[in-house]
């Protein structure tokens, strides 16, 4: 069974090492690739340096764009399972593992590693964890599933939905988005507890005021979305 860790980076140069060797040293049968989002750091020179597999584009795609990119890989290179991975260093690649027996033993279509089912680890600022239970609850309404980390960027999926999310992926703040797509589709989805960390390295883009029009955005699109 292929697998890969899909990492998109922007301007990481100071977790993409922590976040690879991570994967290698806790997850070993997992191939990987670095999605470089046109970073203006030295992160792709770190990437090089270090002879790690990375796709460097040359402009920037937003997070949606970039994570799209690794699907596309996962599917053209005939991989079986792919997940994502941020190249912040948030998350830990101990859990992969867990996930794809999730994943296989119960015939997901994704997985997603939730930070609020345990409640254990980081679990974000104040703000952020207020707009999480809002999705939480959005998701619910419109679709009859309880989704306890709906903006978590640890999701895994099956070769299915590997292709579903080559040929068509969300632009900005996907994860909402693209959950409530699978939903939709009456693809299964399921959630494990994990914990993460705070970003080793670098800052956050979203303030409190992106935050308000992110959610804006982002109601309006899974609506959208429930709507097809």
């Amino acid at each position: 069974m292929k697998k890969l860790a899909i990492i998109p980076a922007y301007n990481e140069k100071q977790s993409i090492i922590f976040t690879v060797e991570d994967i290698k040293k806790n997850a070993p049968d997992f191939d990987y690739i670095i999605i470089n989002d046109c970073s203006t750091d030295n992160t792709m020179d770190i990437c090089r340096y270090q002879g790690y597999n990375v796709l460097n584009l040359p402009i920037n795609l937003g997070i949606g764009g970039a994570v799209q990119t690794g699907y596309l890989y996962a599917y053209n290179h005939g991989y079986d399972i792919a997940v994502q991975f941020d190249g912040d260093g948030q998350h830990k690649a101990e859990y992969l593992n867990a996930m794809v027996d999730c994943l296989v033993d119960n015939d997901l279509d994704m997985v997603i590693g939730s930070r609020f089912i345990d409640n254990a680890g980081f679990q974000s600022t104040f703000l952020r964890r207020i707009g999480i239970r809002y999705f939480t609850i959005l998701i619910k309404l419109l679709s009859g599933k309880t989704i306890t980390d709906p903006t978590s960027g640890m999701r895994m999926c099956n070769k299915k939905t590997i292709e579903m999310f080559a040929n068509e992926y969300p632009r900005d703040y996907p994860e909402p988005e693209s959950t409530m797509r699978l939903l939709r589709h009456k693809r299964k989805i399921a959630e494990i507890p994990v914990e993460m960390r705070d970003r080793q390295g670098g800052v956050s883009f979203i303030s409190p005021l992106i935050s308000v029009y992110y959610m804006f955005k982002v109601t309006l699109a899974i609506l959208i979305e429930r709507a097809r």
